[in-house]
């Protein structure tokens, strides 16, 4: 199966451009599922049809669902969310306050991607009418940049968050749990509550793992050329390779035909000229498709297989169509190097806490595992060139 996830600032076009890629590999004879994660979901609107929690049939090997977040999100982590309410609330009188607090940036989202688990580990979504749903391709089409990018964090972070919050093992609860919970006036959990933190945690290594997998998962960013939709692009870029997400397509959308921008729009015609430039040169290594400013609407699946045709009509949408290795060790040279494209060297951060690197680029940061061979060493030298971070080690 493969996994395609479209992702990019809003406005930009992410749905149209899934939709048409989902159709195109759909008329190829695929079986595709194309999903929308987003809150404000417009997929059934790129279809003109009404499109639900379920899957839809839009035409022959295609199907499309809005993930419901709230279902997901209950779901997934009913239980444990019951309980850090008792907590919040144990010593306060409730409230609005609480419930907030328990809405985390991003994790309905993740929660949404637990559903790309289920489709990919089981082949079977439509469990309601007992029907088996085994697809070729999953098509994501994802809520804008940042929550997004708050999605993909999520399962290497959440893990560390519910161990802070959890006062007490299982083994302990059945033991001391009740003087505790008279002494302290904490509520104690429940063993759903440690059930449902072993089910989520599982849940999420195996959601890291697949969206590791650069053989199968795909994302691929979509920009317009304007100068600060390009920025936000390469922010994108920059903070997936950092996350070691593969990015294998670069979408350029609402690109003006020279022949609609003569007169008035003239001067646009020179920025978009520009902004085209800089998207050449700092994408230069991934494959690119540029898709003109249609005449009309793209709301029907006729034009949407058209769309599709056109942007990649040299090319298998369904293929992976660039990999590039971000993270490299040499042993023999005792250096780890990491593959940060647009970073600035003012804006790198590397710091080393025990046997793990903190790398961060603006405002984000990653912890990588200091690899094996050089355990008991330390960061003893840093040189960011040509889009590399070299990081060179020697022992304490």
């Amino acid at each position: 199966m493969r996994i395609i996830i479209y992702t990019g600032k809003g406005g930009v076009g992410k749905t149209s451009m899934a939709a048409a890629t989902a159709s195109k590999i759909a008329k190829d004879g695929k079986k595709v599922l194309i999903m929308s994660t987003d809150q404000a979901h417009s997929l059934g609107d790129s279809f003109d049809q009404k499109v639900g929690k379920e899957p839809v049939k839009i035409t022959e090997n295609l199907y499309a669902v809005e993930i419901d977040t709230v279902y997901e999100s209950e779901k997934s982590w009913g239980n444990l969310k019951d309980y850090i309410r008792q907590l919040l609330t144990a010593r306060g009188g409730g409230g609005i306050e609480a419930e907030e607090l328990l809405v985390f940036p991003g994790l309905e989202e993740l929660f949404s991607m637990f559903k790309i688990l289920d489709v990919y580990e089981s082949g079977v979504y439509d469990t309601i009418n007992c029907t088996s749903q085994a697809y070729d391709t999953i098509v994501v089409d994802c809520a804008p940049t940042g929550e997004t990018l708050s999605l993909l964090k999520y399962p290497e972070r959440l893990s560390g968050f519910v161990k802070r919050i959890l006062p007490i093992e299982r083994t302990a609860t059945r033991t001391v749990g009740r003087v505790i919970e008279k002494t302290m006036k904490v509520p104690m959990p429940k063993d759903s509550v440690f059930d449902d933190i072993e089910f989520l945690m599982e849940r999420m290594k195996r959601l890291q793992a697949l969206l590791l997998d650069k053989e199968i998962v795909s994302l691929r960013v979509v920009t317009t050329p304007e100068k600060i939709v390009i920025s936000e692009a390469k922010r994108n870029f920059t903070c997936l390779y950092l996350y070691h997400y593969n990015v294998d397509a670069v979408i350029v959308n609402h690109i003006y035909p020279q022949r609609a921008m003569e007169g008035y729009f003239s001067k646009w015609m020179q920025m978009q000229e520009e902004a085209l430039r800089e998207i050449a040169e700092s994408f230069s290594e991934v494959p690119r498709f540029y898709v003109e400013l249609q005449q009309c609407e793209l709301r029907t699946l006729e034009m949407l297989e058209r769309l599709g045709e056109q942007i990649f009509c040299v090319c298998n949408p369904n293929d992976v169509l660039f990999q590039r290795k971000i993270y490299e060790v040499n042993a023999e040279e005792k250096s780890l190097r990491i593959y940060l494209p647009f970073a600035d060297k003012e804006e790198l951060r590397l710091e080393q806490e025990k046997d793990e690197l903190l790398v961060g680029v603006r405002n984000e940061t990653r912890r990588f595992p200091i690899p094996p061979e050089f355990v008991g060493m330390e960061a003893a030298g840093a040189k960011f060139e040509e889009g590399y971070l070299n990081i060179r080690f020697d022992y304490r």
